[in-house]
C-alpha cells in the first residue's frame, strides 16, 4: 500500500540503526503513524536529509507499507508557516508530547488534525499562549471521548451555578463540592468557581478563568498520562528559570504551574 501527498507532522523522532531515523507522524487522514525514514542522518554533498523532518513543519509525506511501521518515500514542505520561538517553542513540544502519549497507532483524528495545525498557526501570531493552549487541550479530550461539560454537574445533571464550588471527578466530570461551600474558602482547594467553569464553557478560557481553566485540564488530562511527568513540563522549566518574569499579556509558564511538573 502506497500513500501520496498526506498532509503530516513529525511529532517525535529518534535514530535508527547507522544512517535512518523512526519517526512518530501526525498525518491527516491517518492519524498517528510510525515512519521509518531512510538514510535521513547520513550528510552528503547538500546536507543532512533531516532538514524538513522536523517538528512544526507542515508537510506532505508519501509512505508505503502494510506493517505498522511504514517507509518513507518523498519528502514536500506544504504551504504554511509554524516557525515557533522562545516558550512557544516549548509549547508546541507540550502538545507532541500529549500526541504521542494519548493517540493510539492508526487511529484517525481528521478533525484534531485541523485543530493541531490550527493551534500551531495560532502560536506563531497571537499573544494569548496560554488560553490557545486550553483550547486544545479541551478538544482533544473531547476527540479522545474524555471529554466533559463545563456547565453541568455530571452527578445530578443541574446546570452549573455561578455561586457554587465544583470539583472534578474521574469519569464523571464536575460534581457540586459540598464541603467546599460549607467550610468556605479554606476548604476550597482543588475545586473550581461556578461562574468561571460558566465561562469556560462559553469559549473564555483567560480572564479569570485563566488558572482555573489550566488547573482543570491538567487534571483531566493527568489520569490518562498516568504516573510519568511530561519531558515538556520538565525542559520548560529547566529552560525558564534565567528567563526574565513573564509580562501580563505572555504568561511564561503556559504549561507549567507554579514552577513544578
Amino acid at each position: 500500500m502506497r500513500v501520496n501527498l498526506q498532509p503530516a507532522y513529525v511529532i517525535h523522532s529518534r535514530p535508527y540503526r547507522d544512517s535512518s531515523s523512526l519517526l512518530d507522524v501526525f498525518t491527516a487522514e491517518y492519524g498517528r503513524i510510525g515512519v521509518v525514514a531512510r538514510g535521513t542522518r547520513r550528510q552528503t554533498r547538500r546536507g543532512s536529509g533531516t532538514s524538513l523532518l522536523q517538528p512544526f513543519v507542515p508537510l506532505l509525506l508519501s509512505f508505503s507499507g502494510r506493517s505498522e511501521l511504514k517507509t518513507l518515500v518523498a519528502t514536500e514542505r506544504a504551504q504554511g508557516d509554524c516557525a515557533l520561538r522562545k516558550e512557544r517553542v516549548f509549547c508546541g513540544m507540550y502538545m507532541n508530547e500529549l500526541l504521542v502519549r494519548l493517540l493510539h497507532r492508526d487511529d484517525a483524528h481528521p478533525a484534531l488534525f485541523a485543530v493541531y495545525d490550527e493551534t500551531l498557526k495560532a502560536l506563531v501570531s497571537t499573544g494569548a499562549v496560554d488560553t490557545v493552549l486550553r483550547h486544545f487541550e479541551y478538544r482533544l479530550l473531547e476527540e479522545l471521548g474524555y471529554n466533559f461539560d463545563f456547565d453541568v454537574d455530571g452527578a445530578s445533571g443541574a446546570p452549573i451555578a455561578p455561586d457554587g464550588w465544583y470539583r472534578y471527578e474521574s469519569g464523571v466530570g464536575l460534581v457540586a463540592s459540598a464541603d467546599a461551600v460549607a467550610e468556605g474558602a479554606v476548604n476550597r482547594r482543588g475545586t473550581y468557581a461556578g461562574f468561571e467553569l460558566l465561562a469556560m464553557a462559553s469559549g473564555d478560557f483567560g480572564g479569570s478563568a485563566r488558572q482555573t481553566a489550566k488547573k482543570l485540564l491538567r487534571e483531566a488530562l493527568a489520569e490518562h498520562l498516568g504516573g510519568v511527568p511530561l519531558r515538556s513540563r520538565e525542559l520548560f522549566r529547566a529552560a525558564s528559570r534565567p528567563l526574565a518574569k513573564a509580562t501580563p499579556e505572555e504568561p511564561a509558564d503556559p504549561i507549567v504551574e507554579g514552577g513544578q511538573p
